[in-house]
């Protein structure tokens, strides 16, 4: 009994002493300090933690082109600008590299922000090969981009991304001049792009597919359990959903930026429809998500798989993907003003005259092929109306007097041009 009050008596003196007008100005005021920052935290947190939701990519873009020409690419360029600075100018800016409360306490927004940036890197990969000549600021663009997402010091991660969006805004000021600088025509560097976004979609859908408790669940989403990686443990689940939606998110407008810039491309090769399919397809996975947290349910049960019917819209978006990208590697090119140009160009070689053109043959060409006709002692050929048949060996004998001669080869017989003047003199 004596130990037990002697215990409770040192206690007292204790918060006696706390409560002398010496020491209750210190620890009070502190308490009071903390307990407001915790709550202002929790609040800014709830805050911080909503997903921007889809914007319209026509107001966004034609705030950034400011009325200017409308090039191939400017669209793309602009709609993928747009998304970069959606990553900065949302509430609470770019999280994923906080230092400290309420950023340091999320998980969910910063694996979204990773999913953003994930499609935005897959993009300014294929920028330098879509653009027409000298894509110097693309480039700059993508070597900005994959750095790490969480460096805090300098160059920090916000640091890289407004480099980029101003590299973008450069881009877009050269595509609104004089026309010289444009994406190239025919869906050149699309097939590539598209065939990025199918493998970082379906490695997105395997992680998703781990965090599936019964791997029977993933059949009708023809996902093989055995390839799987190893199951997500139950703390991480929320970021892979997340990462997911972010991507999807990003996803979605840029494809409706490269609709835009490419529609002729698409139509061409009969892919408008499928190209909306995997748009709508994307559009689906934004849904709200009523629940406070992302749950992991099995079946038909009371709680749901968020992660499942994630990777439901993931694996179709994939598909669709590897679709387009196949379609449009067997595709022909478009024809569009510039292309056949540009082909030629690349070539190191000018474009052939056609077949039908009615240009005549030179005067030499034809005296050198009459006089190695006369050579070979063979008759000349009849002229491209006569009826009468030619002989196999005089059509031997006259093929082997142009090739000893070095001419070029007769005219199709159908050809317009006219007889040379030694021939008709012959």
């Amino acid at each position: 009994m004596a130990l037990t009050r002697k215990a409770a008596d040192r206690r007292r003196n204790k918060v006696e002493a706390l409560e002398r007008p010496q020491y209750g100005w210190i620890w009070k005021p502190l308490l009071a300090v903390l307990v407001i920052y915790l709550l202002v935290a929790l609040g800014l947190g709830i805050w911080w933690s909503r997903t921007p939701p889809p914007f319209a990519l026509e107001p966004a873009v034609a705030e950034q082109r400011e009325a200017t020409t409308a090039a191939r690419g400017a669209v793309t360029t602009a709609g993928l600008r747009a998304v970069i600075e959606t990553l900065l100018d949302k509430p609470g800016g770019y999280l994923r590299n906080d230092l400290a409360p309420p950023g340091l306490w999320l998980d969910n927004l910063p694996a979204w922000e990773l999913g953003v940036l994930n499609q935005g890197r897959r993009l300014s990969r294929a920028l330098p090969a879509m653009a027409r000549g000298e894509a110097g600021e693309l480039e700059r663009v993508e070597a900005q981009l994959q750095g790490d997402s969480r460096d805090w010091f300098y160059p920090s991660t916000e640091h890289r991304l407004e480099q980029a969006s101003s590299g973008l805004g450069a881009y877009l000021e050269r595509l609104g001049g004089d026309g010289e600088v444009a994406f190239a025509g025919g869906g050149r560097g699309l097939a590539p792009w598209l065939a990025d976004v199918a493998t970082g979609l379906d490695d997105l859908g395997s992680r998703l597919s781990a965090s599936v408790a019964r791997p029977a669940a993933l059949a009708d989403l023809d996902i093989e359990a055995e390839g799987l990686p190893r199951e997500t443990p139950w703390y991480r689940v929320d970021n892979v959903f997340f990462e997911a939606r972010g991507q999807a998110w990003a996803l979605l407008h840029l494809l409706e930026a490269v609709r835009h810039d490419q529609a002729d491309v698409l139509a061409a090769a009969g892919l408008a429809g499928r190209w909306e399919m995997l748009v709508a397809e994307l559009e689906r996975s934004q849904r709200r998500l009523w629940s406070p947290v992302v749950l992991n349910g099995s079946g038909f049960g009371v709680f749901a798989n968020h992660s499942l019917v994630m990777a439901n819209h993931v694996v179709r978006a994939r598909d669709l993907s590897r679709e387009l990208a196949r379609t449009l590697e067997q595709a022909v090119p478009v024809t569009v003003p510039g292309a056949a140009d540009e082909a030629a160009e690349d070539a190191g070689s000018p474009t052939q005259p056609p077949a039908e053109s009615d240009a005549p043959v030179a005067e030499g060409e034809a005296a050198s092929a009459d006089q190695a006709a006369e050579d070979a002692g063979s008759p000349t050929q009849p002229p491209a109306e006569s009826d009468a048949p030619v002989a196999e060996g005089e059509a031997a004998s006259a093929d082997q007097a142009a090739e000893d001669a070095g001419s070029p080869t007769q005219p199709p017989a159908d050809s317009d041009e006219p007889v040379a003047e030694g021939e008709a003199a012959h």
